[in-house]
């Protein structure tokens, strides 16, 4: 490991856990505490409106058993922003705001448990979700945008830069749909040679990403990236997921990070969810995952704090 590159947050925590429990769902457990959403800017309107609302969902979280708060920018972007009429100074400003709230919730209750409990102490990783959430039409599950890797470069570059002089401990490159966005993300990394990050695609099926790119090929291209902490897949079924683990076990030496949502479909035009739930059993879900490799598990649109509580109460 370089001299330049910090303590990976995700390596320390791995040393004495068989398991690094991420939070859930923030977006549509803001929904269910009256947060009204319906927006281009999703769970970032909250940050404009009511940023205690964040704060209390990160808290949720953290007392249900999370290691990980993941923050409130993953569609807050300077670009998105704009279209509010909100100027670059403001928006960088909200953007940094999204880790100073996760991290004075994980401070606010460390303060209380330390001495308790022989947890470590959680961390805050800054969310940077794809091109695709800003244009706020699915693109995020397809990920062929027809854009250039410059224009990408300089959509990514503030809101990552705006996260690490916040103070986040980890980047979550996350629901990432096409090998060229990911190289992208990776590249920008070498302008902060301390910062890891995970990288977690969105999927098309349990062996390709949204772009349909192999998940064996991503595995390769990433596999030896130093700031890459870990590799692996968020916001799809645990069937898809548990394929993904098990092609990605046999093709990284990294970490496997998977946080599937609830098994219900979004409708990107109606921007609602449907069909039930398949996550009834989240715990015993998350051993099937454990045992096709997955080291960090967690969940993502529409799962609860009930489900991290049950993951705690297994792996702990």
């Amino acid at each position: 490991m370089s001299n330049q590159l910090k303590l990976n947050p995700i390596e320390v925590m791995l040393q004495t856990q068989s398991l690094i429990i991420l939070d859930g769902a923030l977006a549509t457990e803001l929904e269910s505490h009256g947060c009204d959403l319906n927006d281009p800017l999703w769970s970032a309107r909250v940050l404009l409106e009511k940023p205690e609302a964040i704060e209390k969902v990160h808290a949720d979280y953290f007392r249900a058993g999370a290691d990980c708060a993941i923050t409130a920018s993953y569609q807050a972007t300077v670009d998105g922003f704009r279209k509010r009429g909100i100027e670059k100074p403001e928006a960088l400003d909200l953007i940094k705001k999204t880790v100073y709230l996760a991290k004075k919730a994980r401070d606010d209750f460390w303060e209380k448990e330390k001495g308790k409990t022989n947890r470590q102490k959680p961390i805050v990783a800054g969310s940077v979700g794809p091109y695709g959430a800003y244009l706020a039409d699915g693109s995020e599950y397809v990920g062929n945008y027809g854009v250039s890797d410059h224009l990408l470069t300089d959509f990514h570059y503030p809101r990552i830069k705006a996260l690490v002089e916040a103070g986040a401990d980890v980047l979550a490159f996350e629901t990432i749909p096409s090998l060229q966005e990911a190289k992208v993300l990776a590249s920008l990394l070498k302008e902060f040679p301390e910062t890891c990050a995970w990288l977690s695609f969105s999927l098309k099926d349990g062996e390709t990403i949204s772009d349909g790119t192999g998940i064996q090929e991503c595995a390769r291209v990433f596999n030896d990236h130093e700031q890459i902490a870990a590799i692996g897949v968020n916001c799809t079924p645990i069937p898809a997921a548990k394929l993904a683990m098990s092609v990605l076990n046999r093709h990284t030496d990294k970490p496997i990070i998977v946080y599937p949502n609830s098994g219900e479909t979004y409708d990107a035009e109606t921007k609602t969810w449907n069909g039930e739930g398949a996550c009834c059993a989240f715990d015993e879900d998350s051993v099937v995952l454990y045992e096709a490799g997955a080291r960090i598990v967690g969940g993502c649109c529409r799962t609860h704090p009930g489900d991290i509580e049950a993951l705690a109460k297994r792996w702990r």
